[in-house]
């Protein structure tokens, strides 16, 4: 059984390189498909550049396909059984591969998520491991004592030789904050032990998961007006057709350039073509659940903490014709209200 890593890229072609680099310092050989999404930046240099040190599939488009788009192509060409997502700007730890392949050995209905950390020192730099600051970040990199800014670095040396180094300078969820972080762990502990909840489909993750190549392409992949909340949205079809959700320890660590993540409850594009897709109680209420991690208006009582209380919130409203029925049917039995 082979694991084809696929790689979805838009101008990031610095953080790329080294994503490639842990890549060829797996302990577990994968196949490495590159799906380079209409970028303007010298990625198709960095994709040949890496052609010797891994088996790698390169695949070019002259106009951005976006996230669903770029990954369905890319799992299309690979030839693994097993297909595990992963992002350009986003480094694996050396034995990814191997524990994600060790799930799926004797199992063929499951859905691996691993963990996802980030790298909040990269933020300012344009190329990891140079240094050289984003537009914008000159100061600040510049005012960085010579101690930081050498532990910020990210090196192929690095990844290769000491790869502890980085762990030791990571966090646990994808963005810095609290929000992500408590995000990502009750995502692992539902994983970890609630196997049995019907909701876990939310603790998907749209890097450093994996799956069957053959359910992927069976259930049509992601879904291609998705760009935010793709990976859920395929984790439930998967769930509905008989997969599970799984857990592994497995880390990447996501070297960030931007300030703050992808809120979904700021970015709500995806909520009604989720909705449309699946009207059910339990996709009507994630935002509270998102909305209970932080600073929010929503009454303590209201608050959904883990995924096994979405499940039972959801269970107490029936389904409606809207999403904010569903969430008016909560806040009212939360609230003790007529």
């Amino acid at each position: 059984m082979r694991v084809s890593v696929v790689i979805r890229s838009k101008d990031e072609a610095d953080r790329l390189r080294l994503t490639l680099s842990s890549l060829a310092c797996q302990t577990e050989w994968p196949e490495v498909v590159v799906v380079n999404d209409g970028s303007t930046d010298h990625t198709a240099d960095v994709v040949a550049a890496a052609a010797g040190d891994l088996d790698l599939i390169a695949i070019h488009h002259a106009a951005p396909a976006g996230r669903s788009g770029a990954a369905n192509v890319g799992a299309a060409r690979a030839t693994g059984e097993i297909v595990l997502f992963l992002d350009g700007d986003t480094l694996a730890a050396p034995d990814l591969v191997a524990q994600h392949l060790s799930k799926h050995i004797g199992q063929d209905n499951l859905v691996v998520r691993g963990e996802t950390w980030h790298l909040r020192g990269t933020q300012p730099f344009l190329d990891p491991e140079t240094g050289s600051p984003r537009a914008g970040q000159e100061a600040k990199v510049a005012r960085m004592p010579p101690a930081e800014f050498a532990r910020a670095l990210v090196t192929r040396r690095k990844i290769a030789e000491a790869f502890e180094e980085i762990d030791g300078s990571a966090q646990p969820g994808v963005y810095p904050g609290y929000g992500p972080r408590r995000l990502f762990e009750l995502e692992m502990e539902a994983l970890t032990n609630a196997p049995e909840c019907k909701v876990l489909w939310a603790a998907a993750s749209g890097s450093n998961q994996s799956l069957r190549r053959d359910a992927f392409l069976n259930v049509g992949g992601f879904h291609p007006n998705l760009s935010i909340n793709e990976h859920r949205e395929l984790a439930l079809r998967l769930t509905q057709n008989g997969y599970r959700m799984t857990g592994t320890p497995a880390r990447t660590y996501h070297m960030i350039h931007r300030s703050g993540w992808r809120d979904p409850l700021q970015e709500k594009d995806w909520e009604d073509i989720f909705y449309a897709e699946h009207p059910t109680a339990e996709v009507a209420l994630m935002p509270i659940l998102w909305a209970s991690l932080g600073d929010s208006s929503l009454p303590e009582a209201a608050r959904i903490h883990s995924l096994p209380e979405l499940e039972a919130a959801a269970a107490r409203c029936p389904s409606s014709t809207s999403r904010e029925a569903v969430r008016s049917a909560h806040m009212q039995w939360s609230l003790g209200s007529p």
